[in-house]
């Protein structure tokens, strides 16, 4: 790899002193370096190839850069993920959150893994995507693509909603409670688990929909083909005004939804490319970042 984008959180290196170091040893290596929201460069507000809304990764990231390394936890590699799948180009996530799931480096890890990346020992995992599309009466409006997951939940000042749940046209369930959320399996361990979800291995073909608070005792996850089509659909409420939601991709309010509103679900075209370097099996990353079981006896 020789063209490199760097994507910072402000929040995460606030004055760019790692990010200015990285740029530093990548041109002390003769690479190419493109930095985004560094100040010399933050007027970015375009959407991205993708069609997704209210993205700020701009769409100036040129077609033959190599690899995008995101600065920052899981939220700014998602948000990165999904703003420019359209390119195709892999990203490398470097962990300077908390619980980093998906980055794949630690800050203390950062120049062995620039080494690698510059000799070329490194593989790519491809991880599904989602496309979500608000249907309402005869209208259809694309809402975006996304890398985790799509969440249908009431509104702020509606009590509950009642939804149903379809998959290939064909009634899967239908129940009353705070939404529901359709995940990737790279999403599976975010809100997907923390709602009772299962955690499925990011290379599986599958779509996980889980339920978010059911006032019921049997509405438990579905696991369907990535090839299914799901529609999720707001149906009318005992007492009036009751059912407003809103729909959210990967953390972003992507429109209101009302009686009679659907949101259709399938898998994109588009994949997400992950640079892997370190190789560590995925189950491992699980019980150190998420403490599924003990230590290994």
């Amino acid at each position: 790899m020789n063209k490199f984008c760097l994507i910072t959180n402000r929040n995460k290196d606030a004055d760019l002193e790692l990010t200015n170091e990285i740029v530093k040893y990548m041109t002390l290596h003769q690479k190419d370096c493109v930095c985004v929201d560094r100040k010399e460069n933050c007027g970015y507000t375009s959407n991205s190839s993708s069609g997704n809304k209210g993205q700020t990764f701009s769409e100036e990231i040129e077609e033959d850069v190599d690899c995008i390394i995101v600065l920052g936890g899981d939220g700014t590699i998602i948000q990165a993920a999904d703003s420019v799948c359209g390119l195709g180009i892999p990203i490398l996530g470097i962990n300077l959150g908390t619980l980093g799931f998906l980055a794949e480096i630690e800050k203390q890890q950062i120049w062995t893994a620039l080494d690698s990346l510059f000799e070329d020992n490194y593989s790519i995992e491809e991880r599904i995507m989602l496309h979500g599309s608000l249907i309402e009466g005869e209208n259809v409006e694309s809402l975006g693509i996304v890398l985790n997951d799509i969440v249908i939940s009431r509104s702020n000042f509606s009590r509950i909603i009642n939804i149903s749940i379809y998959v290939n046209g064909e009634l899967a369930d239908s129940y009353r409670g705070d939404g529901v959320i359709v995940s990737t399996p790279t999403g599976s361990t975010g809100y997907s688990l923390s709602s009772g979800g299962p955690v499925v291995k990011p290379d599986a073909d599958i779509l996980v929909i889980t339920p978010i608070c059911p006032h019921t005792l049997g509405a438990r996850s579905i696991i369907v083909s990535s090839g299914d089509s799901v529609r999720i659909q707001i149906n009318e409420n005992k007492q009036p005004n009751e059912e407003g939601a809103v729909a959210v991709l990967d953390g972003r309010p992507a429109g209101e939804l009302k009686a009679g509103s659907s949101i259709h679900i399938t898998k994109a075209h588009e994949k997400t490319r992950m640079v892997k370097i370190n190789h560590v099996e995925f189950f491992e990353v699980l019980r150190k970042k998420i403490g599924q079981g003990g230590e290994k006896g």
